[in-house]
C-alpha cells in the first residue's frame, strides 16, 4: 500500500543543482525539505547497478541517518552510440571537481571517434529515478526518462550538469536555454518536460497531496 509523505521531509543531495529542482518540485505540496548537506548526513557509495538501486541506496541512507523520511534522485545521460554511457556514472564522468564542461567534450570526441556526426546517430535520453525511504524501511519508487539529441558545441548556461548538449525531443532549445519553469515546471504553469519531472509526477501521484 503507498504512504503518503506527511510533515518534514530530507532531500537526499549534496548536488547544488538537483536541491534547487527538488525544492522547486516539493513546494507547491507544502512539504519543509532541509537537505543531506544541511544535516552534515555524508554521501553514501553508490554502489548500485541501475539508477532505482543508487536512488534507493541514498534515499536510505538519509532515511537511517536522520530518522525522517528521505527523497532521493539519481539521474542520468544515456547515450545510444556509446552503448549506454555515461548511464550511473554521469556524475563521475565530471570527476572530484564536477567539471560537467569536461565530460560533455569527452562524450563529444568518443562520438567523433564512432562517427556519431549527424542527429540520427546522436541520440540519447536523460533517466530520472526517484525514491522516498521511512526510517520504518517503508520505500516508494518511480523512473521516468526524456529522449532527445546531443548537440555541439553546448548551448545556454541555464541548468546544470549535461543540460546544455541535451536537446530535447520536439523543441529547438536545449535544457540549459531553458528556463526552470520550462524544464521542470509543473502544469499549469510548464509542461512537465524534464525526466526528473515526469518522475515526480508519477511520485507526486502516490505519496502527495497538494496543499
Amino acid at each position: 500500500m503507498h504512504r503518503r509523505i506527511t510533515g518534514k521531509l530530507v532531500i537526499a543531495t549534496h548536488n547544488p543543482g538537483k536541491l534547487v529542482e527538488m525544492r522547486e518540485l516539493l513546494a507547491p505540496y507544502g512539504i519543509e525539505a532541509v537537505s543531506a548537506g544541511e544535516l552534515g548526513l555524508t554521501e553514501p557509495d553508490e554502489t548500485g547497478d541501475s539508477f532505482l538501486a543508487n536512488a534507493r541506496l541514498k534515499a536510505v541512507a538519509a532515511a537511517n541517518g536522520s530518522e525522517l523520511p528521505a527523497f532521493a534522485d539519481d539521474s542520468g545521460l544515456v547515450v545510444d552510440a556509446l552503448d549506454g554511457a555515461p548511464g550511473i556514472y554521469s556524475a563521475r564522468w565530471a570527476g572530484p571537481s564536477k567539471d560537467f564542461t569536461a565530460a560533455m567534450t569527452q562524450i563529444e570526441r568518443l562520438l567523433q571517434e564512432r562517427g556519431a556526426t549527424t542527429p540520427d546517430k546522436r541520440t540519447a535520453h536523460f533517466v530520472s529515478a526517484l525514491c522516498v525511504a521511512w526510517p520504518d524501511g517503508h520505500i516508494e519508487d518511480v523512473e521516468a526518462r526524456i529522449e532527445g539529441t546531443l548537440v555541439w558545441p553546448p548551448r545556454g548556461n541555464a541548468g546544470f550538469g549535461y543540460d546544455p548538449a541535451f536537446l530535447p525531443d520536439g523543441h529547438h532549445r536545449t535544457f540549459g536555454e531553458m528556463t526552470s519553469i520550462e524544464k521542470h515546471g509543473l502544469p499549469p504553469l510548464g509542461l512537465g518536460l524534464s525526466h526528473r519531472a515526469r518522475a515526480f509526477v508519477k511520485l507526486a501521484e502516490i505519496c502527495l497531496e497538494p496543499r
